[in-house]
């Protein structure tokens, strides 16, 4: 007996591609039809390229919407797999899950095309699908890796994070005392002073606003001077942390492998 319709597809569906074969080719398949698709909406911004083949990105992105609206119904019907969303009503919860949420976006721009004229930031979006594949085959380690890192460093970026939006507020804070006599547009408040503050924090220095008092100059070199240790702090920990998940993540399987060899 063939088993239920939903069943089938949540099989082809599956995220992981180890449901079968054709579920890691699939997933694949539509990974790359989101790629190709954003490519095409980014190429559409340039009137040189949308307006030499006027007709042609019409007709990619009803094609793509096509497969997207296609997916978004399997995927749908796939959830009733799931005894959590079984039914109307479980598919209706199902429906309004992040992730098919995400999906839903996918959609979007067919649904909206006709009514909305500039669909490039939906069809963009798209682009977010991709965390759904990205535990597919090689990829699955990398994500393993990458969430094992940022939870094991945690709070020491939240405290990283906490000391920069301290100095930040200070900086801006003093500037705004000591520049805004002089630069009453650029330094007249503290939240105008914020810009000047992450653009230096930032190590950014777009150069459209500059202290032009001695003291405010001094304040400006102790603080471009901070700012290196803040953006090289959380750098340091990532990649420290990055670097222990690995060496951990490795030990794991090596350990997973030699077992059968030490039992045999």
């Amino acid at each position: 007996m063939r088993p239920p319709l939903a069943h089938r597809l949540n099989r082809l569906l599956d995220p992981l591609g180890r449901a079968s074969r054709a579920a890691g080719w699939i997933n694949r398949g539509l990974a790359v039809c989101i790629v190709v698709s954003s490519v095409f909406a980014i190429l559409d911004t340039e009137p040189a390229v949308s307006q030499a083949a006027p007709g042609l990105f019409l007709w990619v992105e009803r094609i793509f919407g096509a497969i997207f609206v296609v997916e978004y119904a399997a995927r749908l019907i796939a959830a009733g797999a799931d005894p959590r969303y079984a039914g109307i009503a479980g598919r209706l919860r199902y429906a309004v899950t992040p992730m098919a949420l995400v999906d839903l976006v996918a959609i979007l721009p067919l649904l909206l095309g006709e009514l909305v004229g500039n669909t490039q930031l939906v069809r963009l979006l798209r682009l977010f699908r991709l965390l759904r594949f990205s535990r597919l085959g090689a990829f699955s380690r990398a994500a393993t890796i990458l969430l094992m890192t940022l939870r094991a460093r945690l709070p020491e970026l939240l405290l990283s994070l906490l000391v920069a939006f301290v100095v930040l507020i200070f900086s801006a804070t003093l500037m705004f005392l000591i520049e805004s006599e002089a630069q009453p547009v650029a330094f007249g408040s503290i939240p105008r002073a914020m810009w000047w503050s992450i653009a230096t924090l930032t190590t950014v220095g777009y150069g459209d606003v500059y202290p032009v008092t001695a003291l405010g100059r001094v304040l400006a070199g102790v603080t471009a001077l901070a700012a290196i240790g803040l953006i090289a702090a959380p750098t340091g920990i990532l990649a420290t942390a990055f670097a222990e998940a690995l060496r951990r993540y490795h030990e794991e399987r090596t350990a997973t492998l030699d077992e059968p060899e030490a039992r045999s």
